[in-house]
């Protein structure tokens, strides 16, 4: 069998064949496939032609531009990985060229261990990329739910954690408050897993009495105890080449952690009744809306449970952290409510989107699930305005600026500070903030404003 690993394909473009000749020497010595193209026309011919891992761009094309060439690959494939190559005059428009989308830049004459060191970390960007791509698809065709694959940060990290523990069979502990979807991660950890086919076995440890729980989760043989007419098989048993998911596991007696502790390390346990032990094959996944690491510490858990299931760690953020969220959720919500009431509510007012922004939400995803659905419940018009939605919270609002002017305050603020914090120095403001000389005058002028000013203030901070 043939266990040669995949090479990666590199796209290299310079209209210097002798630099394109050494780089790709030195690239195929390292393992890459280097395809190269002299003239922007031939490398649109390579990417149409065959699939690019990565491209290595040269800044100065003859009749072209390498930020033009990256643009047209993005038109492509736009997860394709771009390194922009540039001579030392050049730097600030190859900074330009990864505010436009390149994957990073390095400097002629090249210092090979750093191409290397660049080409690796961005076909490894690429990669995660493409599975966090595989999530989304997942969580899209399985659930139909889009906006839990959020915009903000939190929830992006949140799911680049999840693509990671995916590859791995190691347990997970999901923790977080009540209502952020922690039982929707477990699942979507469990399908984009190589345990996909496999089942997805659910014990809520809050739900289920003390005296059920063992029976409920190691099965038991006809005649273990007062009306076992039947045996029956546990969740862990049911649970066999897939996930068992125990939610809540905080919730669990002590005197169970002790005897779910010893399936998890041996993976084996006796029915209630029975002396033979039943064998498993089980990826076990946890969540709790404590931190178990308290718990530990109060005596409510086990030490040595709480390692063993805290090998990964993935942490959901409250729904008050992930405000930009907010208007996707709700409005996810409100096309799957009309759908169902066969309603036509069409839009929250911005007065509405407003105030669920800046409600606190203790009660988080399931509280704005169960707000939208009252509110597209009791709507009489199109529209669902600020008074059809929490009607009886408390919720303080801030009036909430046009973007233009946002966007001008934060101009205004950012160039005084930056002025402040460089006494007027141009050329190291510049720097700072990435900006070209020529474009803080221009704002200077746009606000009114004189750099003597902040000269001025060296001055008199020196007196």
């Amino acid at each position: 069998m043939n266990t040669k690993k995949k090479q990666r394909r590199i796209l290299a473009v310079d209209d210097d064949p002798n630099l394109l000749q050494v780089v790709k020497m030195r690239l195929e010595a390292e393992g890459y496939h280097v395809v190269k193209a002299l003239t922007q026309s031939d490398a649109m011919n390579v990417a149409l032609e065959e699939h690019v891992d990565l491209a290595l761009v040269d800044l100065k094309l003859a009749g072209a531009t390498g930020i033009g060439l990256m643009q047209e690959l993005h038109r492509i494939n736009p997860q394709v990985p771009v390194i922009i190559y540039t001579g030392h005059g050049t730097i600030e428009s190859a900074v330009e060229a990864m505010r436009r989308g390149a994957y990073s830049y390095v400097v002629k004459p090249f210092d090979y261990s750093e191409l290397l060191h660049q080409i690796k970390n961005g076909l490894e960007h690429a990669s995660l990329t493409a599975e966090l791509e595989r999530v989304r698809n997942s969580i899209r065709r399985l659930y139909g739910y889009e906006n839990v694959v959020a915009k903000g940060k939190k929830m992006k990290a949140v799911f680049r954690q999840v693509a990671h523990a995916a590859q791995t069979d190691s347990s997970v502990c999901i923790e977080g408050e009540s209502g952020t979807g922690k039982e929707l991660i477990a699942k979507i950890l469990h399908l984009i897993s190589s345990r996909r086919d496999g089942p997805f076995v659910i014990i809520n440890c809050a739900a289920i009495p003390e005296t059920l729980l063992e029976s409920e989760l190691f099965g038991y043989e006809r005649g273990a105890f007062t009306g076992a007419t039947v045996s029956k098989k546990g969740l862990f048993a049911l649970a066999h080449k897939g996930t068992i998911f125990l939610d809540e596991i905080s919730e669990m007696p002590l005197s169970m952690q002790a005897k779910v502790l010893r399936v998890i390390q041996e993976k084996e346990f006796f029915p209630l009744g029975s002396d033979k032990t039943v064998k498993v094959d089980i990826r076990l996944v946890a969540s709790s809306n404590k931190s178990l690491k308290d718990q530990v510490e109060r005596g409510y858990f086990r030490e040595d449970l709480y390692y063993r299931i805290h090998v990964i760690l993935i942490q959901l953020p409250p729904l008050r952290e992930r405000r930009e969220d907010i208007p996707l959720l709700a409005e996810y919500f409100r096309i799957h409510f009309c759908q169902r009431m066969n309603k036509n509510v069409i839009r929250f007012s911005s007065a509405a989107i407003n105030k669920l922004i800046q409600y606190s939400w203790p009660g988080n995803i399931r509280e704005l699930k169960n707000t939208v659905e009252n509110a597209v419940v009791m709507a009489t018009g199109d529209v669902v305005d600020d008074n059809a939605v929490l009607k009886n919270q408390p919720v303080r609002l801030i009036p909430l600026k046009p973007y233009k002017g946002a966007k001008k305050d934060f101009e205004k603020k950012y160039l005084i500070d930056l002025f402040k914090y460089t006494r007027g120095n141009v050329s190291w403001a510049a720097k700072l903030s990435g900006k070209y000389r020529s474009d803080l005058y221009d704002w200077l002028k746009k606000y009114d404003m004189s750099i003597d000013e902040f000269r001025q203030e060296k001055n008199s901070l020196s007196i």
